[in-house]
């Protein structure tokens, strides 16, 4: 991603003007971090939140899209942007795709909630170093769903298929939970599905990532979009038609 990110940026006429990774973390003291207007953050779970808090400790705008490590520390960072001016641009996805995913995931439910004869579930497919399980793209669709189907009270863990093949967990759940299911195989970028199913019929919605690039992009245009603004953003920010 960060090779893709910058390919990007320096496409785009931007200047990349420090890079940071696990052999020189000393580098967030540096002058030619603080110089810059937007640092891009994309790690894992473990190093995520970390990089965030070095970054806006030197009064950087940051833009994050390491999954499983925000949820735990919301609070602290809405008191940091509220607070203490710092800005920080967060989503689980940066994929204008997914975006629009996500407005047709969000419609979609509002139709469904007229319909009780649907029952609902999604799976998510990700590369085999992906580390959080389910991803953060689906618990953000999940709770798109949540929140405009009223017999869907919160989501569970379904089936996890590992690298190797092998199953565990179940989709089997209590009628107001949602279940996501997750497997990691091979070098999928990324494949979100999302199905209604009734006795008579199935529908069915699909995000397939054909590589990185969208992601990469989606990243940039945030950046660019944080650079003049302030607070905790999100996509919803960035892209107005996701709240309606």
């Amino acid at each position: 991603m960060g090779h893709e990110i910058e390919k990007i940026a320096l496409r785009r006429g931007h200047e990349v003007v420090c890079r940071i990774d696990a052999d020189n973390q000393e580098d967030f003291e540096s002058e030619a971090f603080r110089t810059a207007d937007v640092a891009i953050e994309f790690t894992c779970p473990a190093a995520a939140y970390g990089n965030c808090i070095k970054a806006l400790q030197a009064g950087v705008k940051t833009v994050s899209g390491s999954t499983g490590w925000f949820a735990d520390h919301r609070e602290e960072m809405e008191q940091l942007c509220r607070e203490q001016g710092a800005t920080l641009f967060w989503s689980s996805n940066f994929s204008l795709g997914v975006a629009i995913f996500s407005a047709v995931n969000n419609y979609l439910a509002t139709i469904m909630n007229q319909f009780p004869d649907y029952d609902v579930q999604m799976s998510e497919t990700h590369h085999v170093h992906k580390l959080d399980a389910p991803s953060g793209t689906a618990i953000t669709l999940a709770e798109g769903i949540l929140s405009h189907l009223d017999r869907k009270s919160s989501w569970v863990m379904g089936t996890l298929t590992a690298p190797d093949g092998t199953v565990s967990g179940s989709t089997s759940c209590q009628p107001d939970q949602l279940p996501v299911s997750s497997i990691r195989e091979g070098e999928v970028p990324g494949i979100h599905t999302i199905r209604y199913e009734s006795e008579a019929d199935s529908i069915t919605i699909t995000h397939d990532a054909k590589n990185r690039s969208g992601f990469a992009l989606g990243a940039v245009l945030a950046a660019e979009f944080t650079a003049q603004h302030q607070g905790l953003l999100g996509m919803n920010d960035l892209f107005p038609f996701l709240k309606a």
